[in-house]
């Protein structure tokens, strides 16, 4: 078996850390990098049900999108819901790796991954890293649907394409317009609502938008808006860094074995339908 350094140099062949944003806590988080690694699991949350999966899996390593300290800590002791994730981690062995703006900026990255899932064919990044020659890393991706669906079929294929959650998908826009070209980001996209109107495609697939900036989106022009869960929106990407990570154990002989979890950890539960 691969030691845990091993495993995380692999991740972050795929991932560089220098990818990441500068107020971005990504790499790894707890573990010792001299033990070894037979079991792998990812998610997108590091919370205490993905904890209590690694524990009964027999995993030696988590892999999360989202990081666990976002800020500067003087301690984590069991007495937060943080600190317990950490003392449950340390106790049975387990390590924890984040891969946060580091695998959105990737190619392919997080909204490659989503944009795989509502059925779309990538052209490019809907912001690009000015830092990639190739023009292929970058924030958002910019996707063509084949064949053109209405807004309503193309909302439909989006939820069917995600893991199921409470608040579904929500859409802004004429439900019979035809949609040809879509940009996607996986996560909180409402930052990129101005590059998705000037990138000239017919609607955006993200999450969290807020009631203000869809107002005034759709006030501004006749861009569609499409807004599923944070977690729905990111999970497609586990997928692919699992793909990565196993590639990367074949390559070198490794025995390793990998899991996605598909515990729904979105925060939201239940959908009360409003009837008057």
């Amino acid at each position: 078996m691969p030691k845990l350094s091993d495993v995380i140099d692999a991740l972050e062949e795929l991932y560089p850390p220098r990818w990441a944003e500068s107020w971005d806590a990504v790499g790894l988080v707890c573990g010792d990098p001299e033990a070894e690694v037979g079991r792998v699991l990812f998610a997108v949350d590091p919370v205490q049900t993905v904890v209590d999966e690694a524990v009964e899996w027999g995993a030696d390593l988590v892999v999360t999108h989202h990081p666990l300290y976002l800020r500067g800590v003087t301690s984590v002791a069991a007495t937060g819901f943080k600190g317990r994730v950490v003392h449950g981690l340390i106790r049975a062995g387990i390590g924890l790796h984040v891969a946060h703006t580091n695998a959105d900026h990737a190619d392919p990255g997080v909204s490659d991954a989503l944009a795989e899932a509502v059925g779309l064919r990538v052209l490019g990044p809907l912001v690009a890293d000015p830092t990639d020659p190739a023009g292929r890393r970058g924030s958002g991706r910019i996707g063509v649907l084949e064949p053109p669906l209405t807004l309503t079929a193309f909302a439909a294929q989006v939820a069917a394409g995600l893991p199921a959650t409470a608040t579904g998908v929500r859409v802004a826009g004429d439900g019979d317009r035809v949609i040809t070209r879509v940009a996607v980001c996986g996560g909180s996209g409402d930052g990129f609502l101005a590059e998705a109107r000037a990138a000239g495609v017919d609607a955006y697939v993200t999450a969290d938008l807020r009631h203000h900036p869809v107002s005034e989106a759709t006030e501004a022009s006749s861009l569609a808006l499409v807004d599923a869960a944070h977690w729905a929106t990111e999970w497609p990407w586990l997928r692919l860094a699992e793909r990565g990570l196993t590639e990367a154990a074949a390559r070198h002989g490794w025995q390793l074995e990998t899991k996605v979890s598909h515990r729904v950890t979105d925060p939201w539960t239940a959908h009360a339908p409003m009837t008057s």
